[in-house]
């Protein structure tokens, strides 16, 4: 939750304490898309030991834009590594029976650095639908200010990663202001370029057959960014992801009726990086609050394993009770008399986070390696799409209700302190920092 109790200012470093401090050495160049290939490790090394290489990683990560916003107005969720060692960069190095090197500002790479496609894809159930499911469908991704190399920058991450082409002219991509218009579009800003290549990856590394429609807001104040989400409903979107939230307001519910109501739809929003609190949109009644997880390696039989994100007391996945918003039907928890926060979760933790291609700006320095709840939403989104269009007049934030065992329920870890346990903590069922759980397949997010 952004507001006065955590001050954070935008380019601060911070340390992923919650995760072991990795020795340094060698990290192998040009990791290519054989790497990517499988999650399954190669004979000579145990999975057992790459959890435990895995378990080393430990990140410095920077807020992408607005770390502070003001009333009415929305920070990104994204956060970008700056040094240290990734889950994935562990991985890699014990496959290779070396030790990973820690990377240092600006933390740009010849190549990846933080989980690919082919790792989400197995981590959640969805190899053999992100291979088949999706054609047809729009994905819209809505954002603040302009990134002008959106385009190339995709072109590169979805080519690096051998994805189909997802281009303007073969009519997959397409950016728009929030009044539709392709050419008057809003100021650049490279903070939320960051933002914008995070959120357009995640829904190329879960969705590569769907198209894509980046609508970018004129500002980041709430007013804008709901225009923005009307222009992607308008425009055919059936699937609109929002990486963005700022502090819950009185304004709240004519924010959700005049720009978050919209049936057919299913809306995802980031539920926060800032430990336990509830911030808005991920508040709304009418949307798919998304919270986020640490993604590791493992020697289970899934493959992997999850706990809730959590750096520190006010750095890590958000959850909570609104104060504004009214409980949807499908919610059922005792605790909290109105909305709770959050419904589903997916990877956020830098530590053990994604692979992201940017070009645009200072911070824009090629292949870096983001987390945040930013990163969860556009995944869950992407996965809805892999679903298929929901339901006419159906809130698609209830499907995951209705089919619970289609989902990884995440059962350790804390986003903070608070009075009632589950608002805090996993557990076994709902809880509030990872929902119902992650997606292990589709079958949650069918309706």
């Amino acid at each position: 939750m952004r507001t006065s109790r955590s001050p954070h200012i935008s380019g601060r470093w911070r340390r992923a304490g919650s995760t072991a401090v990795a020795t340094s050495a060698l990290v192998l160049a040009g990791l290519g898309t054989a790497v990517h290939a499988t999650a399954a490790t190669p004979d000579h090394v145990s999975a057992k030991a790459v959890a435990t290489a895995v378990a080393n990683a430990h990140v410095q990560y920077e807020s992408a834009c607005d770390a502070t916003p003001k009333k009415g107005y929305a920070a990104c969720n994204a956060l970008r590594v700056t040094s240290g060692t990734t889950a994935f960069m562990e991985k890699q190095a014990a496959l290779k029976g070396m030790t990973a090197k820690t990377l240092k500002p600006n933390a740009s790479s010849a190549s990846p650095t933080g989980y690919g496609p082919s790792d989400l894809q197995s981590a959640y159930g969805l190899t053999s639908a992100s291979a088949s499911n999706g054609s047809g469908e729009t994905i819209a991704i809505v954002d603040a200010y302009d990134d002008p190399n959106a385009a190339a920058d995709l072109a590169t991450y979805r080519s690096y990663y051998g994805l189909p082409a997802c281009t303007t002219a073969n009519g997959c991509f397409k950016k728009v202001s929030q009044t539709g218009s392709t050419t008057s579009l809003p100021t650049a800003d490279s903070g939320w370029a960051g933002e914008i290549s995070l959120d357009l990856d995640m829904v190329s590394a879960i969705a590569p057959n769907a198209k894509i429609l980046l609508v970018e807001a004129s500002s980041s104040s709430m007013a804008n960014l709901g225009k923005a989400v009307n222009e992607a409903v308008t425009l055919g979107a059936k699937f609109v992801s929002n990486s963005y939230g700022g502090s819950e307001s009185s304004s709240d519910t004519s924010y959700d009726s005049s720009y978050f109501n919209h049936p057919g739809v299913a809306i995802t929003v980031s539920a926060g990086d800032e430990g336990y609190g509830a911030e808005y949109p991920a508040a709304s009644k009418y949307v798919t609050s998304v919270g986020g997880t640490a993604l590791s390696t493992s020697s289970n039989s899934r493959g992997w394993t999850e706990t809730v994100w959590k750096t520190s007391s006010t750095e890590g996945t958000g959850s909570g009770c609104s104060s504004y918003d009214a409980k949807p039907s499908w919610q059922t928890d005792t605790g909290c008399t109105k909305r709770m926060i959050a419904d589903v979760s997916a990877v956020a933790d830098p530590a053990t986070g994604v692979s992201v291609y940017d070009s645009y700006g200072s911070d824009g320095t090629g292949w870096n390696t983001y987390g945040g709840t930013s990163a969860s939403a556009p995944i869950i989104a992407s996965v809805y799409a892999l679903a298929g269009t929901p339901g006419s007049s159906d809130y698609p934030a209830q499907y995951p209700y209705e089919d619970t065992s289609a989902l990884n329920d995440v059962t350790s870890g804390n986003n903070g302190s608070c009075s009632t346990s589950y608002f805090c903590t996993a557990k076994s069922g709902y809880d509030g920092p990872t929902g119902l759980g992650t997606p292990a397949g589709l079958g949650a997010f069918t309706g």
